[in-house]
């Protein structure tokens, strides 16, 4: 039975009454500045703001963070923080303790990292004066700060994913913009500089997630509801690697030998799969979880046993001996220490 991911989305977000999530998939996604304006300063600024660089809020220290929904999920490239972006900016998890990310509140969506930058879609803070949609942006900074890349005020990308070290961005987009003249999968090796549209001959329909190989940017995996496809020549075409199963999630092992999707066929469950012919999926054993399923995988760069997973209905749980054990440090959004 497939389950609406739209009904899961709903009950996350009835606390704010947030409903512009998307619903084309299944199963439920001042600081004070001293400064002389002498020439360099004024031209750093100028430059700064053709850039279209927008700077943090203060940091909010002490305020308790609660995770109104999670749109993401990725670990620092030192492999000290696990960032989630949420409807009220970045939550930090690190050292056992939670905190909000010193940088603006913004709706993130479709927000996924490399290992120097971060990507994102989304929705600006309501007070930041900024345009929305954001189109896509970028951070260099964990988040800091924020550099818009094209699109703003037209599209707003919920499926988006990169490769970790070619920093390779591709997207689900639903709606012709001035970059894009239809629907379907589009991708950059530049910063959104050129877009290319990918014709993903034989996917399957309904498409839930994108992953892209950590090094090779022309491999992409497509979470779907019939199943995990993979494409090796830049989503031009897939094959289905897996079938039987609904595919909400999926993201490269760093090694680039291995593949990690979750799937729901009347429970949840986390799957591993090699990268090779006639390769056997390897479940994972999973907390238990009740009408709910794993919305997000990401994998701790410098400890690679060290896994973290999202669900859609807030839960968050990390495992440090890959998925053989779970702690949990956050449920229905309530955060824990």
């Amino acid at each position: 039975m497939i389950i609406q991911k739209q009904w899961f989305m709903l009950a996350a977000v009835a606390a704010d009454g947030m409903t512009n999530k998307p619903t084309a998939t299944t199963f439920s996604s001042t600081t004070r500045i001293n400064m002389r304006l002498n020439k360099n300063t004024l031209h750093t600024v100028l430059l700064a703001l053709m850039l279209g660089v927008f700077a943090s809020s203060p940091v909010r220290a002490g305020e308790p963070v609660t995770l109104m929904h999670v749109h993401g999920l990725s670990y620092s490239a030192d492999g000290k923080q696990l960032l989630i972006p949420s409807h009220h900016g970045l939550a930090v998890f690190e050292n056992g303790r939670w905190s909000k990310a010193a940088g603006p509140a913004h709706d993130y969506m479709g927000y996924s990292a490399t290992r120097d930058a971060l990507y994102s879609s989304g929705h600006p803070a309501p007070d930041s004066g900024l345009t929305s949609p954001f189109g896509l942006i970028k951070s260099r900074d964990g988040g800091k700060t924020w550099q818009q890349l094209g699109l703003t005020g037209e599209s707003d990308f919920h499926t988006l994913a990169t490769s970790y070290a070619t920093n390779a961005v591709y997207v689900l987009n639903h709606l012709p913009n001035s970059r894009m003249s239809q629907a379907g999968i589009y991708y950059t090796l530049n910063d959104g500089l050129k877009w290319t549209r990918a014709a993903a001959k034989g996917l399957g329909p309904k498409l839930n997630s994108l992953a892209v190989h950590p090094t090779d940017a022309a491999l992409v995996a497509a979470g779907a509801d019939d199943g995990l496809y993979l494409s090796r020549n830049s989503a031009e075409s897939f094959e289905r690697l897996a079938g039987g199963k609904q595919v909400l999630a999926a993201s490269f092992d760093l090694d680039g030998q291995h593949l990690w999707f979750s799937t729901h066929a009347g429970k949840a469950a986390l799957v591993r799969i090699a990268l090779k012919a006639g390769a056997k999926a390897e479940e994972v054993p999973l907390p238990a979880l009740t009408k709910d399923a794993v919305a997000y995988i990401a994998q701790n760069p410098v400890r690679r046993s060290e896994i973290a997973i999202a669900t859609f209905t807030r839960h968050v749980f990390l495992s440090k001996d890959q998925g053989r054990s779970w702690t949990q440090i956050a449920k229905d959004g309530k955060t824990r220490e």
